[in-house]
This record gives structure tokens, C-alpha cells and sequence, in this order.
């Protein structure tokens, strides 16, 4: 299957992906909703987040250029001072930006 990629192509794509992303959310939440959240199932859910985390995390710091190193960097240490991972990251990735306009 193709679509073409007019303007009109292009937002079609948009439109499907919206739509597969707002199922896959909704459908979570509703099957969710049969399932009695016990201390392990909170757990497992728990661990799963750190999981998808690191998981995207690592091949960034084992591959990545020397931007994505540094926002890596600047995030953890500014996340262990001031422990709030918004402006953290925000800082990364004016770090990432910094190292990319130089180099």
C-alpha cells in the first residue's frame, strides 16, 4: 500500500497515526479497567516504565554522538541536584543543541 505523498497524502498519514495512537491509548485504559490493580500488578507496572526508559536510554549513550552524550550527561547530574526532571531535561537538550551548533 502507498499513499502519495501530496499534501493531502501527508495529513491522511497524520490522521492514521493519530487515530492508531488515540486506540492503543484508550484501549489500554479500558482493558485496564477489568484488571483489580494489586501491589504486584502496580509493580509490574512500575518496573515496565523503567524498563522502556532505560531501554531507549542505553543505545542513546552507547551510539550516540557527543550531543547526545552531554544532554545524557547534563540531565542525570541536574536531575540528583535539583531533582525535578523537567527543567532537567530541558537542559539536555539545550546542551544537545549547544554541542550540535558548534560542532
Amino acid at each position: 500500500m502507498t499513499i502519495e505523498t501530496s499534501v493531502a497524502g501527508t495529513l491522511a498519514l497524520i490522521g492514521i497515526m493519530a487515530a492508531v495512537t488515540l486506540v492503543t491509548r484508550f484501549g489500554g485504559v479500558f482493558l485496564m479497567s477489568f484488571v483489580r490493580i494489586s501491589p504486584r500488578i502496580e509493580s509490574f507496572i512500575n518496573t515496565m516504565a523503567s524498563s522502556v526508559l532505560i531501554a531507549i536510554i542505553v543505545p542513546m549513550a552507547w551510539e550516540g554522538d557527543a550531543g547526545a552524550r552531554l544532554a545524557l550527561l547534563v540531565t542525570a547530574v541536574l536531575v540528583l541536584l535539583i531533582r525535578k526532571p523537567l527543567p532537567a531535561i530541558a537542559a539536555g537538550i539545550a546542551a544537545a543543541a549547544v554541542v550540535r551548533y558548534l560542532i
